[in-house]
């Protein structure tokens, strides 16, 4: 059996040969290409500007199943002599320090990695066992894309040293095609590098693997009973006018009862096939019994379904505002958090706030459920809001979490008071006046606890539901056709009012239809 020392040897050789391999082929020994410029600008104060300047290690978002992705790739690391790697070791536990509370994954883009830029194996030794059990735990698997023989080497090197149950979390990747089976491809920051090996890699099998980067056959069709992957409106359209999408009701509904105190609760994930077979009984139009799961289940269920939409939550066009954030004074963040939710399209905002004000909720059970806001933001942001065409670097995380941390904190503030566009001058595109009041939602101007907000919500979600039993429930009387005939005998508006009212009920706005048309009824009443 070959000795330590002749495994290190024999790895030092192996990467040499790999070294003389590349240059045969490229003809040069090239330097790594930089990450897009718009893909990672770290700030010049940061505490390791000297290590993440150079984009080694990333932050990509969540998987498929809100774990998340964290980078590593050889290519961008600089000729040893121009990088301390202790201080590289530093950083990389600085940024797993913010994520190993929760399931995480890492990828490692080992293409790249030369003898003049690698780490020394004692390096590595020392790193390994630096990572004690909080890094270890909550790795749920380690991506190596584009093994050598180097790797099963260093492998064999480290072998007596590595537990089984951690040697389990390992799976080679030679495809970058096949990454996407488990992640959510589009959103891992890939150097240019390692896509131009990998179209070599394939160009050199006859009957290689599809391409990572080709056009992917066309979806089939949603169901009409889809949950998730469709848009809001989508839902809406085949859920009798919904406002909040069903299986957003019922998860929140569930964890709102019975998960509130639950500690870590949106920090853990959830078997992966388990998860897929919820989706599909969702998918299906299928009953779900949540009670049959442990709790962490359905909020991964939640968290799946808003990184699923084809557009964030929040839209495409929020996401440069928010990356703005940083630019404005501490003091005045608030107030710019709020004039970003007040442009959102009026359905958009409405099931924003549904979600936001549970987030509230679970943050006031900080003490018990550990997740306070700025937790559950850094858990929660990446399913709210990400840009259009690119992934999300390590630094763009930073406003995402700022914002959505007020968002969660500052929620009575941030959604209080808000007219709806197109509702400016006090009547709607659909014709229907609030009368100072957000249809659904409650008086404006804030102030009240969560709870009513979410019942109130939940109220637009059961348009077969009968008069009186909206009146018991919502605790308003909505106005009796005698009463109508009155007022438009008093206004002489034919049957307008009466009209009015209706289209309102038909939108399932109660509070709007009895408000406003009781307020303009207290008017008539006591007007000379």
């Amino acid at each position: 059996m070959a000795s330590t020392s002749d495994l290190e040897q024999l790895a030092d050789l192996e990467l040499q040969k790999e070294d003389e391999d590349e240059e045969d082929q490229s003809g040069i020994q090239g330097c790594p290409s930089p990450l897009p410029s718009s893909t990672f600008s770290p700030d010049p104060s940061h505490p390791y500007y000297d290590v993440a300047r150079h984009s080694i290690i990333q932050v990509s978002g969540d998987d498929n199943y809100g774990r998340k992705l964290i980078t590593f790739s050889s290519c961008c690391l600089p000729p040893s002599h121009q990088l301390n790697h202790q201080r590289l070791l530093e950083y990389l536990k600085f940024t797993l320090d913010q994520y190993v509370e929760m399931d995480y994954i890492l990828v490692y883009f080992h293409y790249g990695l030369r003898s003049t830029n690698k780490p020394s194996l004692k390096w590595l030794r020392d790193a390994y066992s630096e990572f004690d059990r909080k890094y270890k735990k909550n790795l749920k698997t380690l991506y190596v894309v584009h093994p050598t023989n180097f790797i099963r080497i260093v492998w064999n090197i480290f072998k007596p040293l590595i537990s089984h149950k951690f040697g389990k979390k390992l799976t080679y990747v030679n495809y970058l095609a096949e990454l996407r089976d488990h992640l959510n491809y589009e959103q891992l920051v890939i150097p240019p590098d390692v896509l131009r090996h990998d179209e070599k890699l394939r160009a050199a099998q006859k009957d290689g693997p599809p391409s990572s980067v080709e056009t992917l056959p066309p979806p089939r069709p949603p169901l009409p009973t889809q949950q998730f992957g469709v848009s809001l409106q989508y839902i809406r359209e085949k859920n009798r006018g919904a406002v909040i999408p069903p299986v957003v009701q019922q998860t929140v509904s569930y964890l709102k009862d019975k998960g509130l105190r639950t500690e870590g609760i949106f920090r853990r994930s959830a078997r992966v096939q388990l998860v897929k077979d919820i989706q599909k009984l969702y998918n299906q139009g299928k009953h779900v019994d949540l009670d049959q799961y442990d709790m962490h289940v359905p909020a991964v269920i939640l968290k799946a379904f808003f990184r699923e939409l084809p557009e964030p939550l929040l839209t495409f066009r929020v996401y440069n505002q928010v990356q703005d954030l940083l630019n404005v004074e501490t003091s005045l963040r608030v107030t710019r958090c709020k004039q970003i939710i007040e442009s959102l399209p009026e359905h958009n905002f409405i099931v924003a706030k549904y979600l936001l004000c549970f987030l509230h909720m679970v943050s006031q059970e900080s003490i018990v459920n550990k997740m306070g806001p700025s937790n559950l933001a850094c858990v929660f942001g990446v399913n709210l809001v990400w840009p259009r065409h690119a992934s999300i670097s390590l630094t763009a995380l930073t406003p995402i979490n700022i914002f959505t941390e007020i968002l969660i904190e500052h929620f009575h503030t941030v959604f209080g008071s808000r007219c709806p566009p197109g509702q400016e001058s006090g009547r709607g595109a659909r014709g229907r006046s609030t009368g100072g009041f957000d249809p659904g939602l409650g008086e404006q101007g804030g102030g009240g606890g969560c709870h009513g907000d979410l019942d109130e919500l939940v109220a637009l979600d059961q348009p077969d539901e009968s008069f009186e039993a909206v009146e018991r429930r919502l605790g308003v009387s909505l106005l009796p056709e005698e009463t109508l005939s009155q007022l438009d005998a008093l206004l002489q508006t034919g049957n307008s009012t009466r009209g009015f009212h209706r289209t309102l009920l038909l939108n399932h706005d109660w509070f709007s239809a009895a408000l406003s048309v009781s307020a303009l009824f207290l008017q008539l009443t006591v007007s000379p």
